[in-house]
């Protein structure tokens, strides 16, 4: 059975169009606390990042918690990652983030975190969607929950980051530039990085609740890449408006995605001696990642797009490290769940341990050719079962043969069907890929 509301991802949408109103976000609150209430739960936390409806959606939840009978901490802007860590330190059942993360401020969503620091388990977002179902009553007075805002936040999660930097990493001497995307780790993220010695360039630090991933951060890298040539830096580190994608520029001002990060974490890994067992990336993951893997005899497997899903196969393998090339790197022994400062912090030590500048870093891994195209649907549907289609893949792989890769992948949010080929010949990629978009636009007539 299907989830009215909730996706892979939390709930998500443009504010002020259902679901994403003060008054649903009211309910939601007051469901929540219900099943968390009735389990014997009394402590949940919410944190947001800098959108300019946060501050309403912070209210509304809050006032639904409490009326549940549920006390409620609130955090302020903080990081997706670090609401996951103080969740589980503050023994809180629940933790609560408001953000859209990479999206512009017009959208924002809501993400649940368990008291583990993980993303909530399918039977409590069924109980709480049930209990939205039902009408909305508040317990009695004395059983009120209560609120209180926690002060030092910002502080405790500094501190637990610096503590997940490799042991005897010095960054005095590197100059980086940080881009934090006018997002939640506008505060948090320049000052691990100063107070673990280097010196910092910060951009998108001046949020107005309008300007959060406007131009700048993981998804529009541009501005930071100046910003490292013109400033001569050492590398530049791209924060997502919730902190929890990482994308990184060497001192030439070019770009690593999360494959490459990915890499250079892994094999830092592997000559330390601590690498347990492989790497889990993505249908996504690009080819030249597995080959690199395997080169270095560290085994790779594929998981479905998504960073829960990523981690449900980094639990089910019993491994550490697991990553999007969209930027979601997670490292499992240091963090429940993707964390861009932490991730940063594994490549910073890679980059002191080797002596090496990240543009030499990047070199061991070739980066295949990859191009996508995105098909529009006028109607859902599933073109990947229609046989033409199936013959038209079928005659792609066997002209990429085992240099190439071919994948098509229904959006799980737009009516897109996404036609990715990859392989050696960049030319060849692209004609090929372009062919098959074709043959899928034919089959949906």
């Amino acid at each position: 059975m299907g989830k009215k509301y909730f996706g892979t991802d939390g709930i998500r949408g443009r504010v002020g169009e259902a679901p994403i109103t003060a008054e649903f976000m009211l309910r939601l609150g007051w469901a929540a606390g219900r099943v968390f209430a009735d389990q014997g739960y009394s402590h949940i936390l919410i944190g947001k990042d800098t959108r300019i409806s946060g501050y309403m959606f912070e209210s509304a939840l809050e006032a639904g918690i409490i009326s549940a009978g549920v006390n409620v901490s609130m955090l302020g802007p903080m990081p997706t990652p670090a609401i996951a860590y103080l969740t589980r330190t503050f023994h809180a059942q629940a933790g609560i983030v408001i953000s859209a993360s990479h999206n512009p401020y017009h959208d924002n969503g809501i993400k649940f975190f368990s008291g583990e620091g993980k993303k909530l388990p399918d039977m409590l977002e069924y109980a709480i969607e049930a209990e939205l179902e039902k009408p909305l009553h508040t317990v009695e007075s004395s059983s009120l929950g209560k609120a209180n805002r926690v002060i030092d936040a910002g502080g405790r999660y500094i501190e637990f980051c610096k503590s997940t930097a490799p042991t005897g990493i010095d960054l005095d001497g590197l100059h980086i530039a940080v881009d934090c995307a006018n997002g939640a780790t506008y505060q948090v993220a320049p000052a691990v990085f100063e107070e673990l010695g280097a010196k910092v360039t910060a951009i998108g630090v001046k949020p107005d609740g309008l300007n959060i991933n406007e131009n700048c951060g993981s998804t529009k890298p541009e501005l930071l890449q100046k910003t490292v040539v013109e400033n001569g830096c050492d590398l530049g580190i791209a924060l997502d408006g919730d902190g929890d994608r990482l994308l990184m520029v060497d001192h030439q001002g070019e770009i690593l995605d999360g494959d490459q990060l990915v890499y250079i974490i892994a094999r830092q890994l592997h000559r330390d001696n601590a690498m347990w067992g492989g790497v889990v990336g993505t249908l996504m993951s690009n080819l030249g990642l597995e080959l690199a893997l395997k080169g270095l005899g560290i085994p790779f497997e594929r998981a479905q797009v998504g960073d829960r899903y990523v981690l449900e196969q980094l639990v089910k393998y019993g491994w550490l490290l697991g990553g999007e090339s969209s930027g979601h790197i997670i490292c499992l022994d240091k963090a429940t769940t993707g964390d861009g400062i932490v991730a940063a912090l594994q490549v910073l030590g890679a980059v002191t341990r080797s002596g090496k500048s990240l543009h030499e870093l990047k070199q061991g891994m070739a980066v295949m050719p990859q191009t996508m195209v995105n098909v529009r649907m006028a109607e859902r549907c599933d073109p990947t079962q229609d046989k033409a289609v199936q013959q038209a893949v079928a005659e792609t792989e066997q002209k990429l043969g085992d240099q190439g890769r071919v994948l098509l992948r229904l959006s799980g949010t737009e009516p897109l069907v996404r036609v990715m080929v990859e392989g050696i010949d960049e030319s060849l990629v692209n004609q090929l890929a372009n062919e098959l978009a074709g043959s899928v636009e034919q089959a949906m007539g």
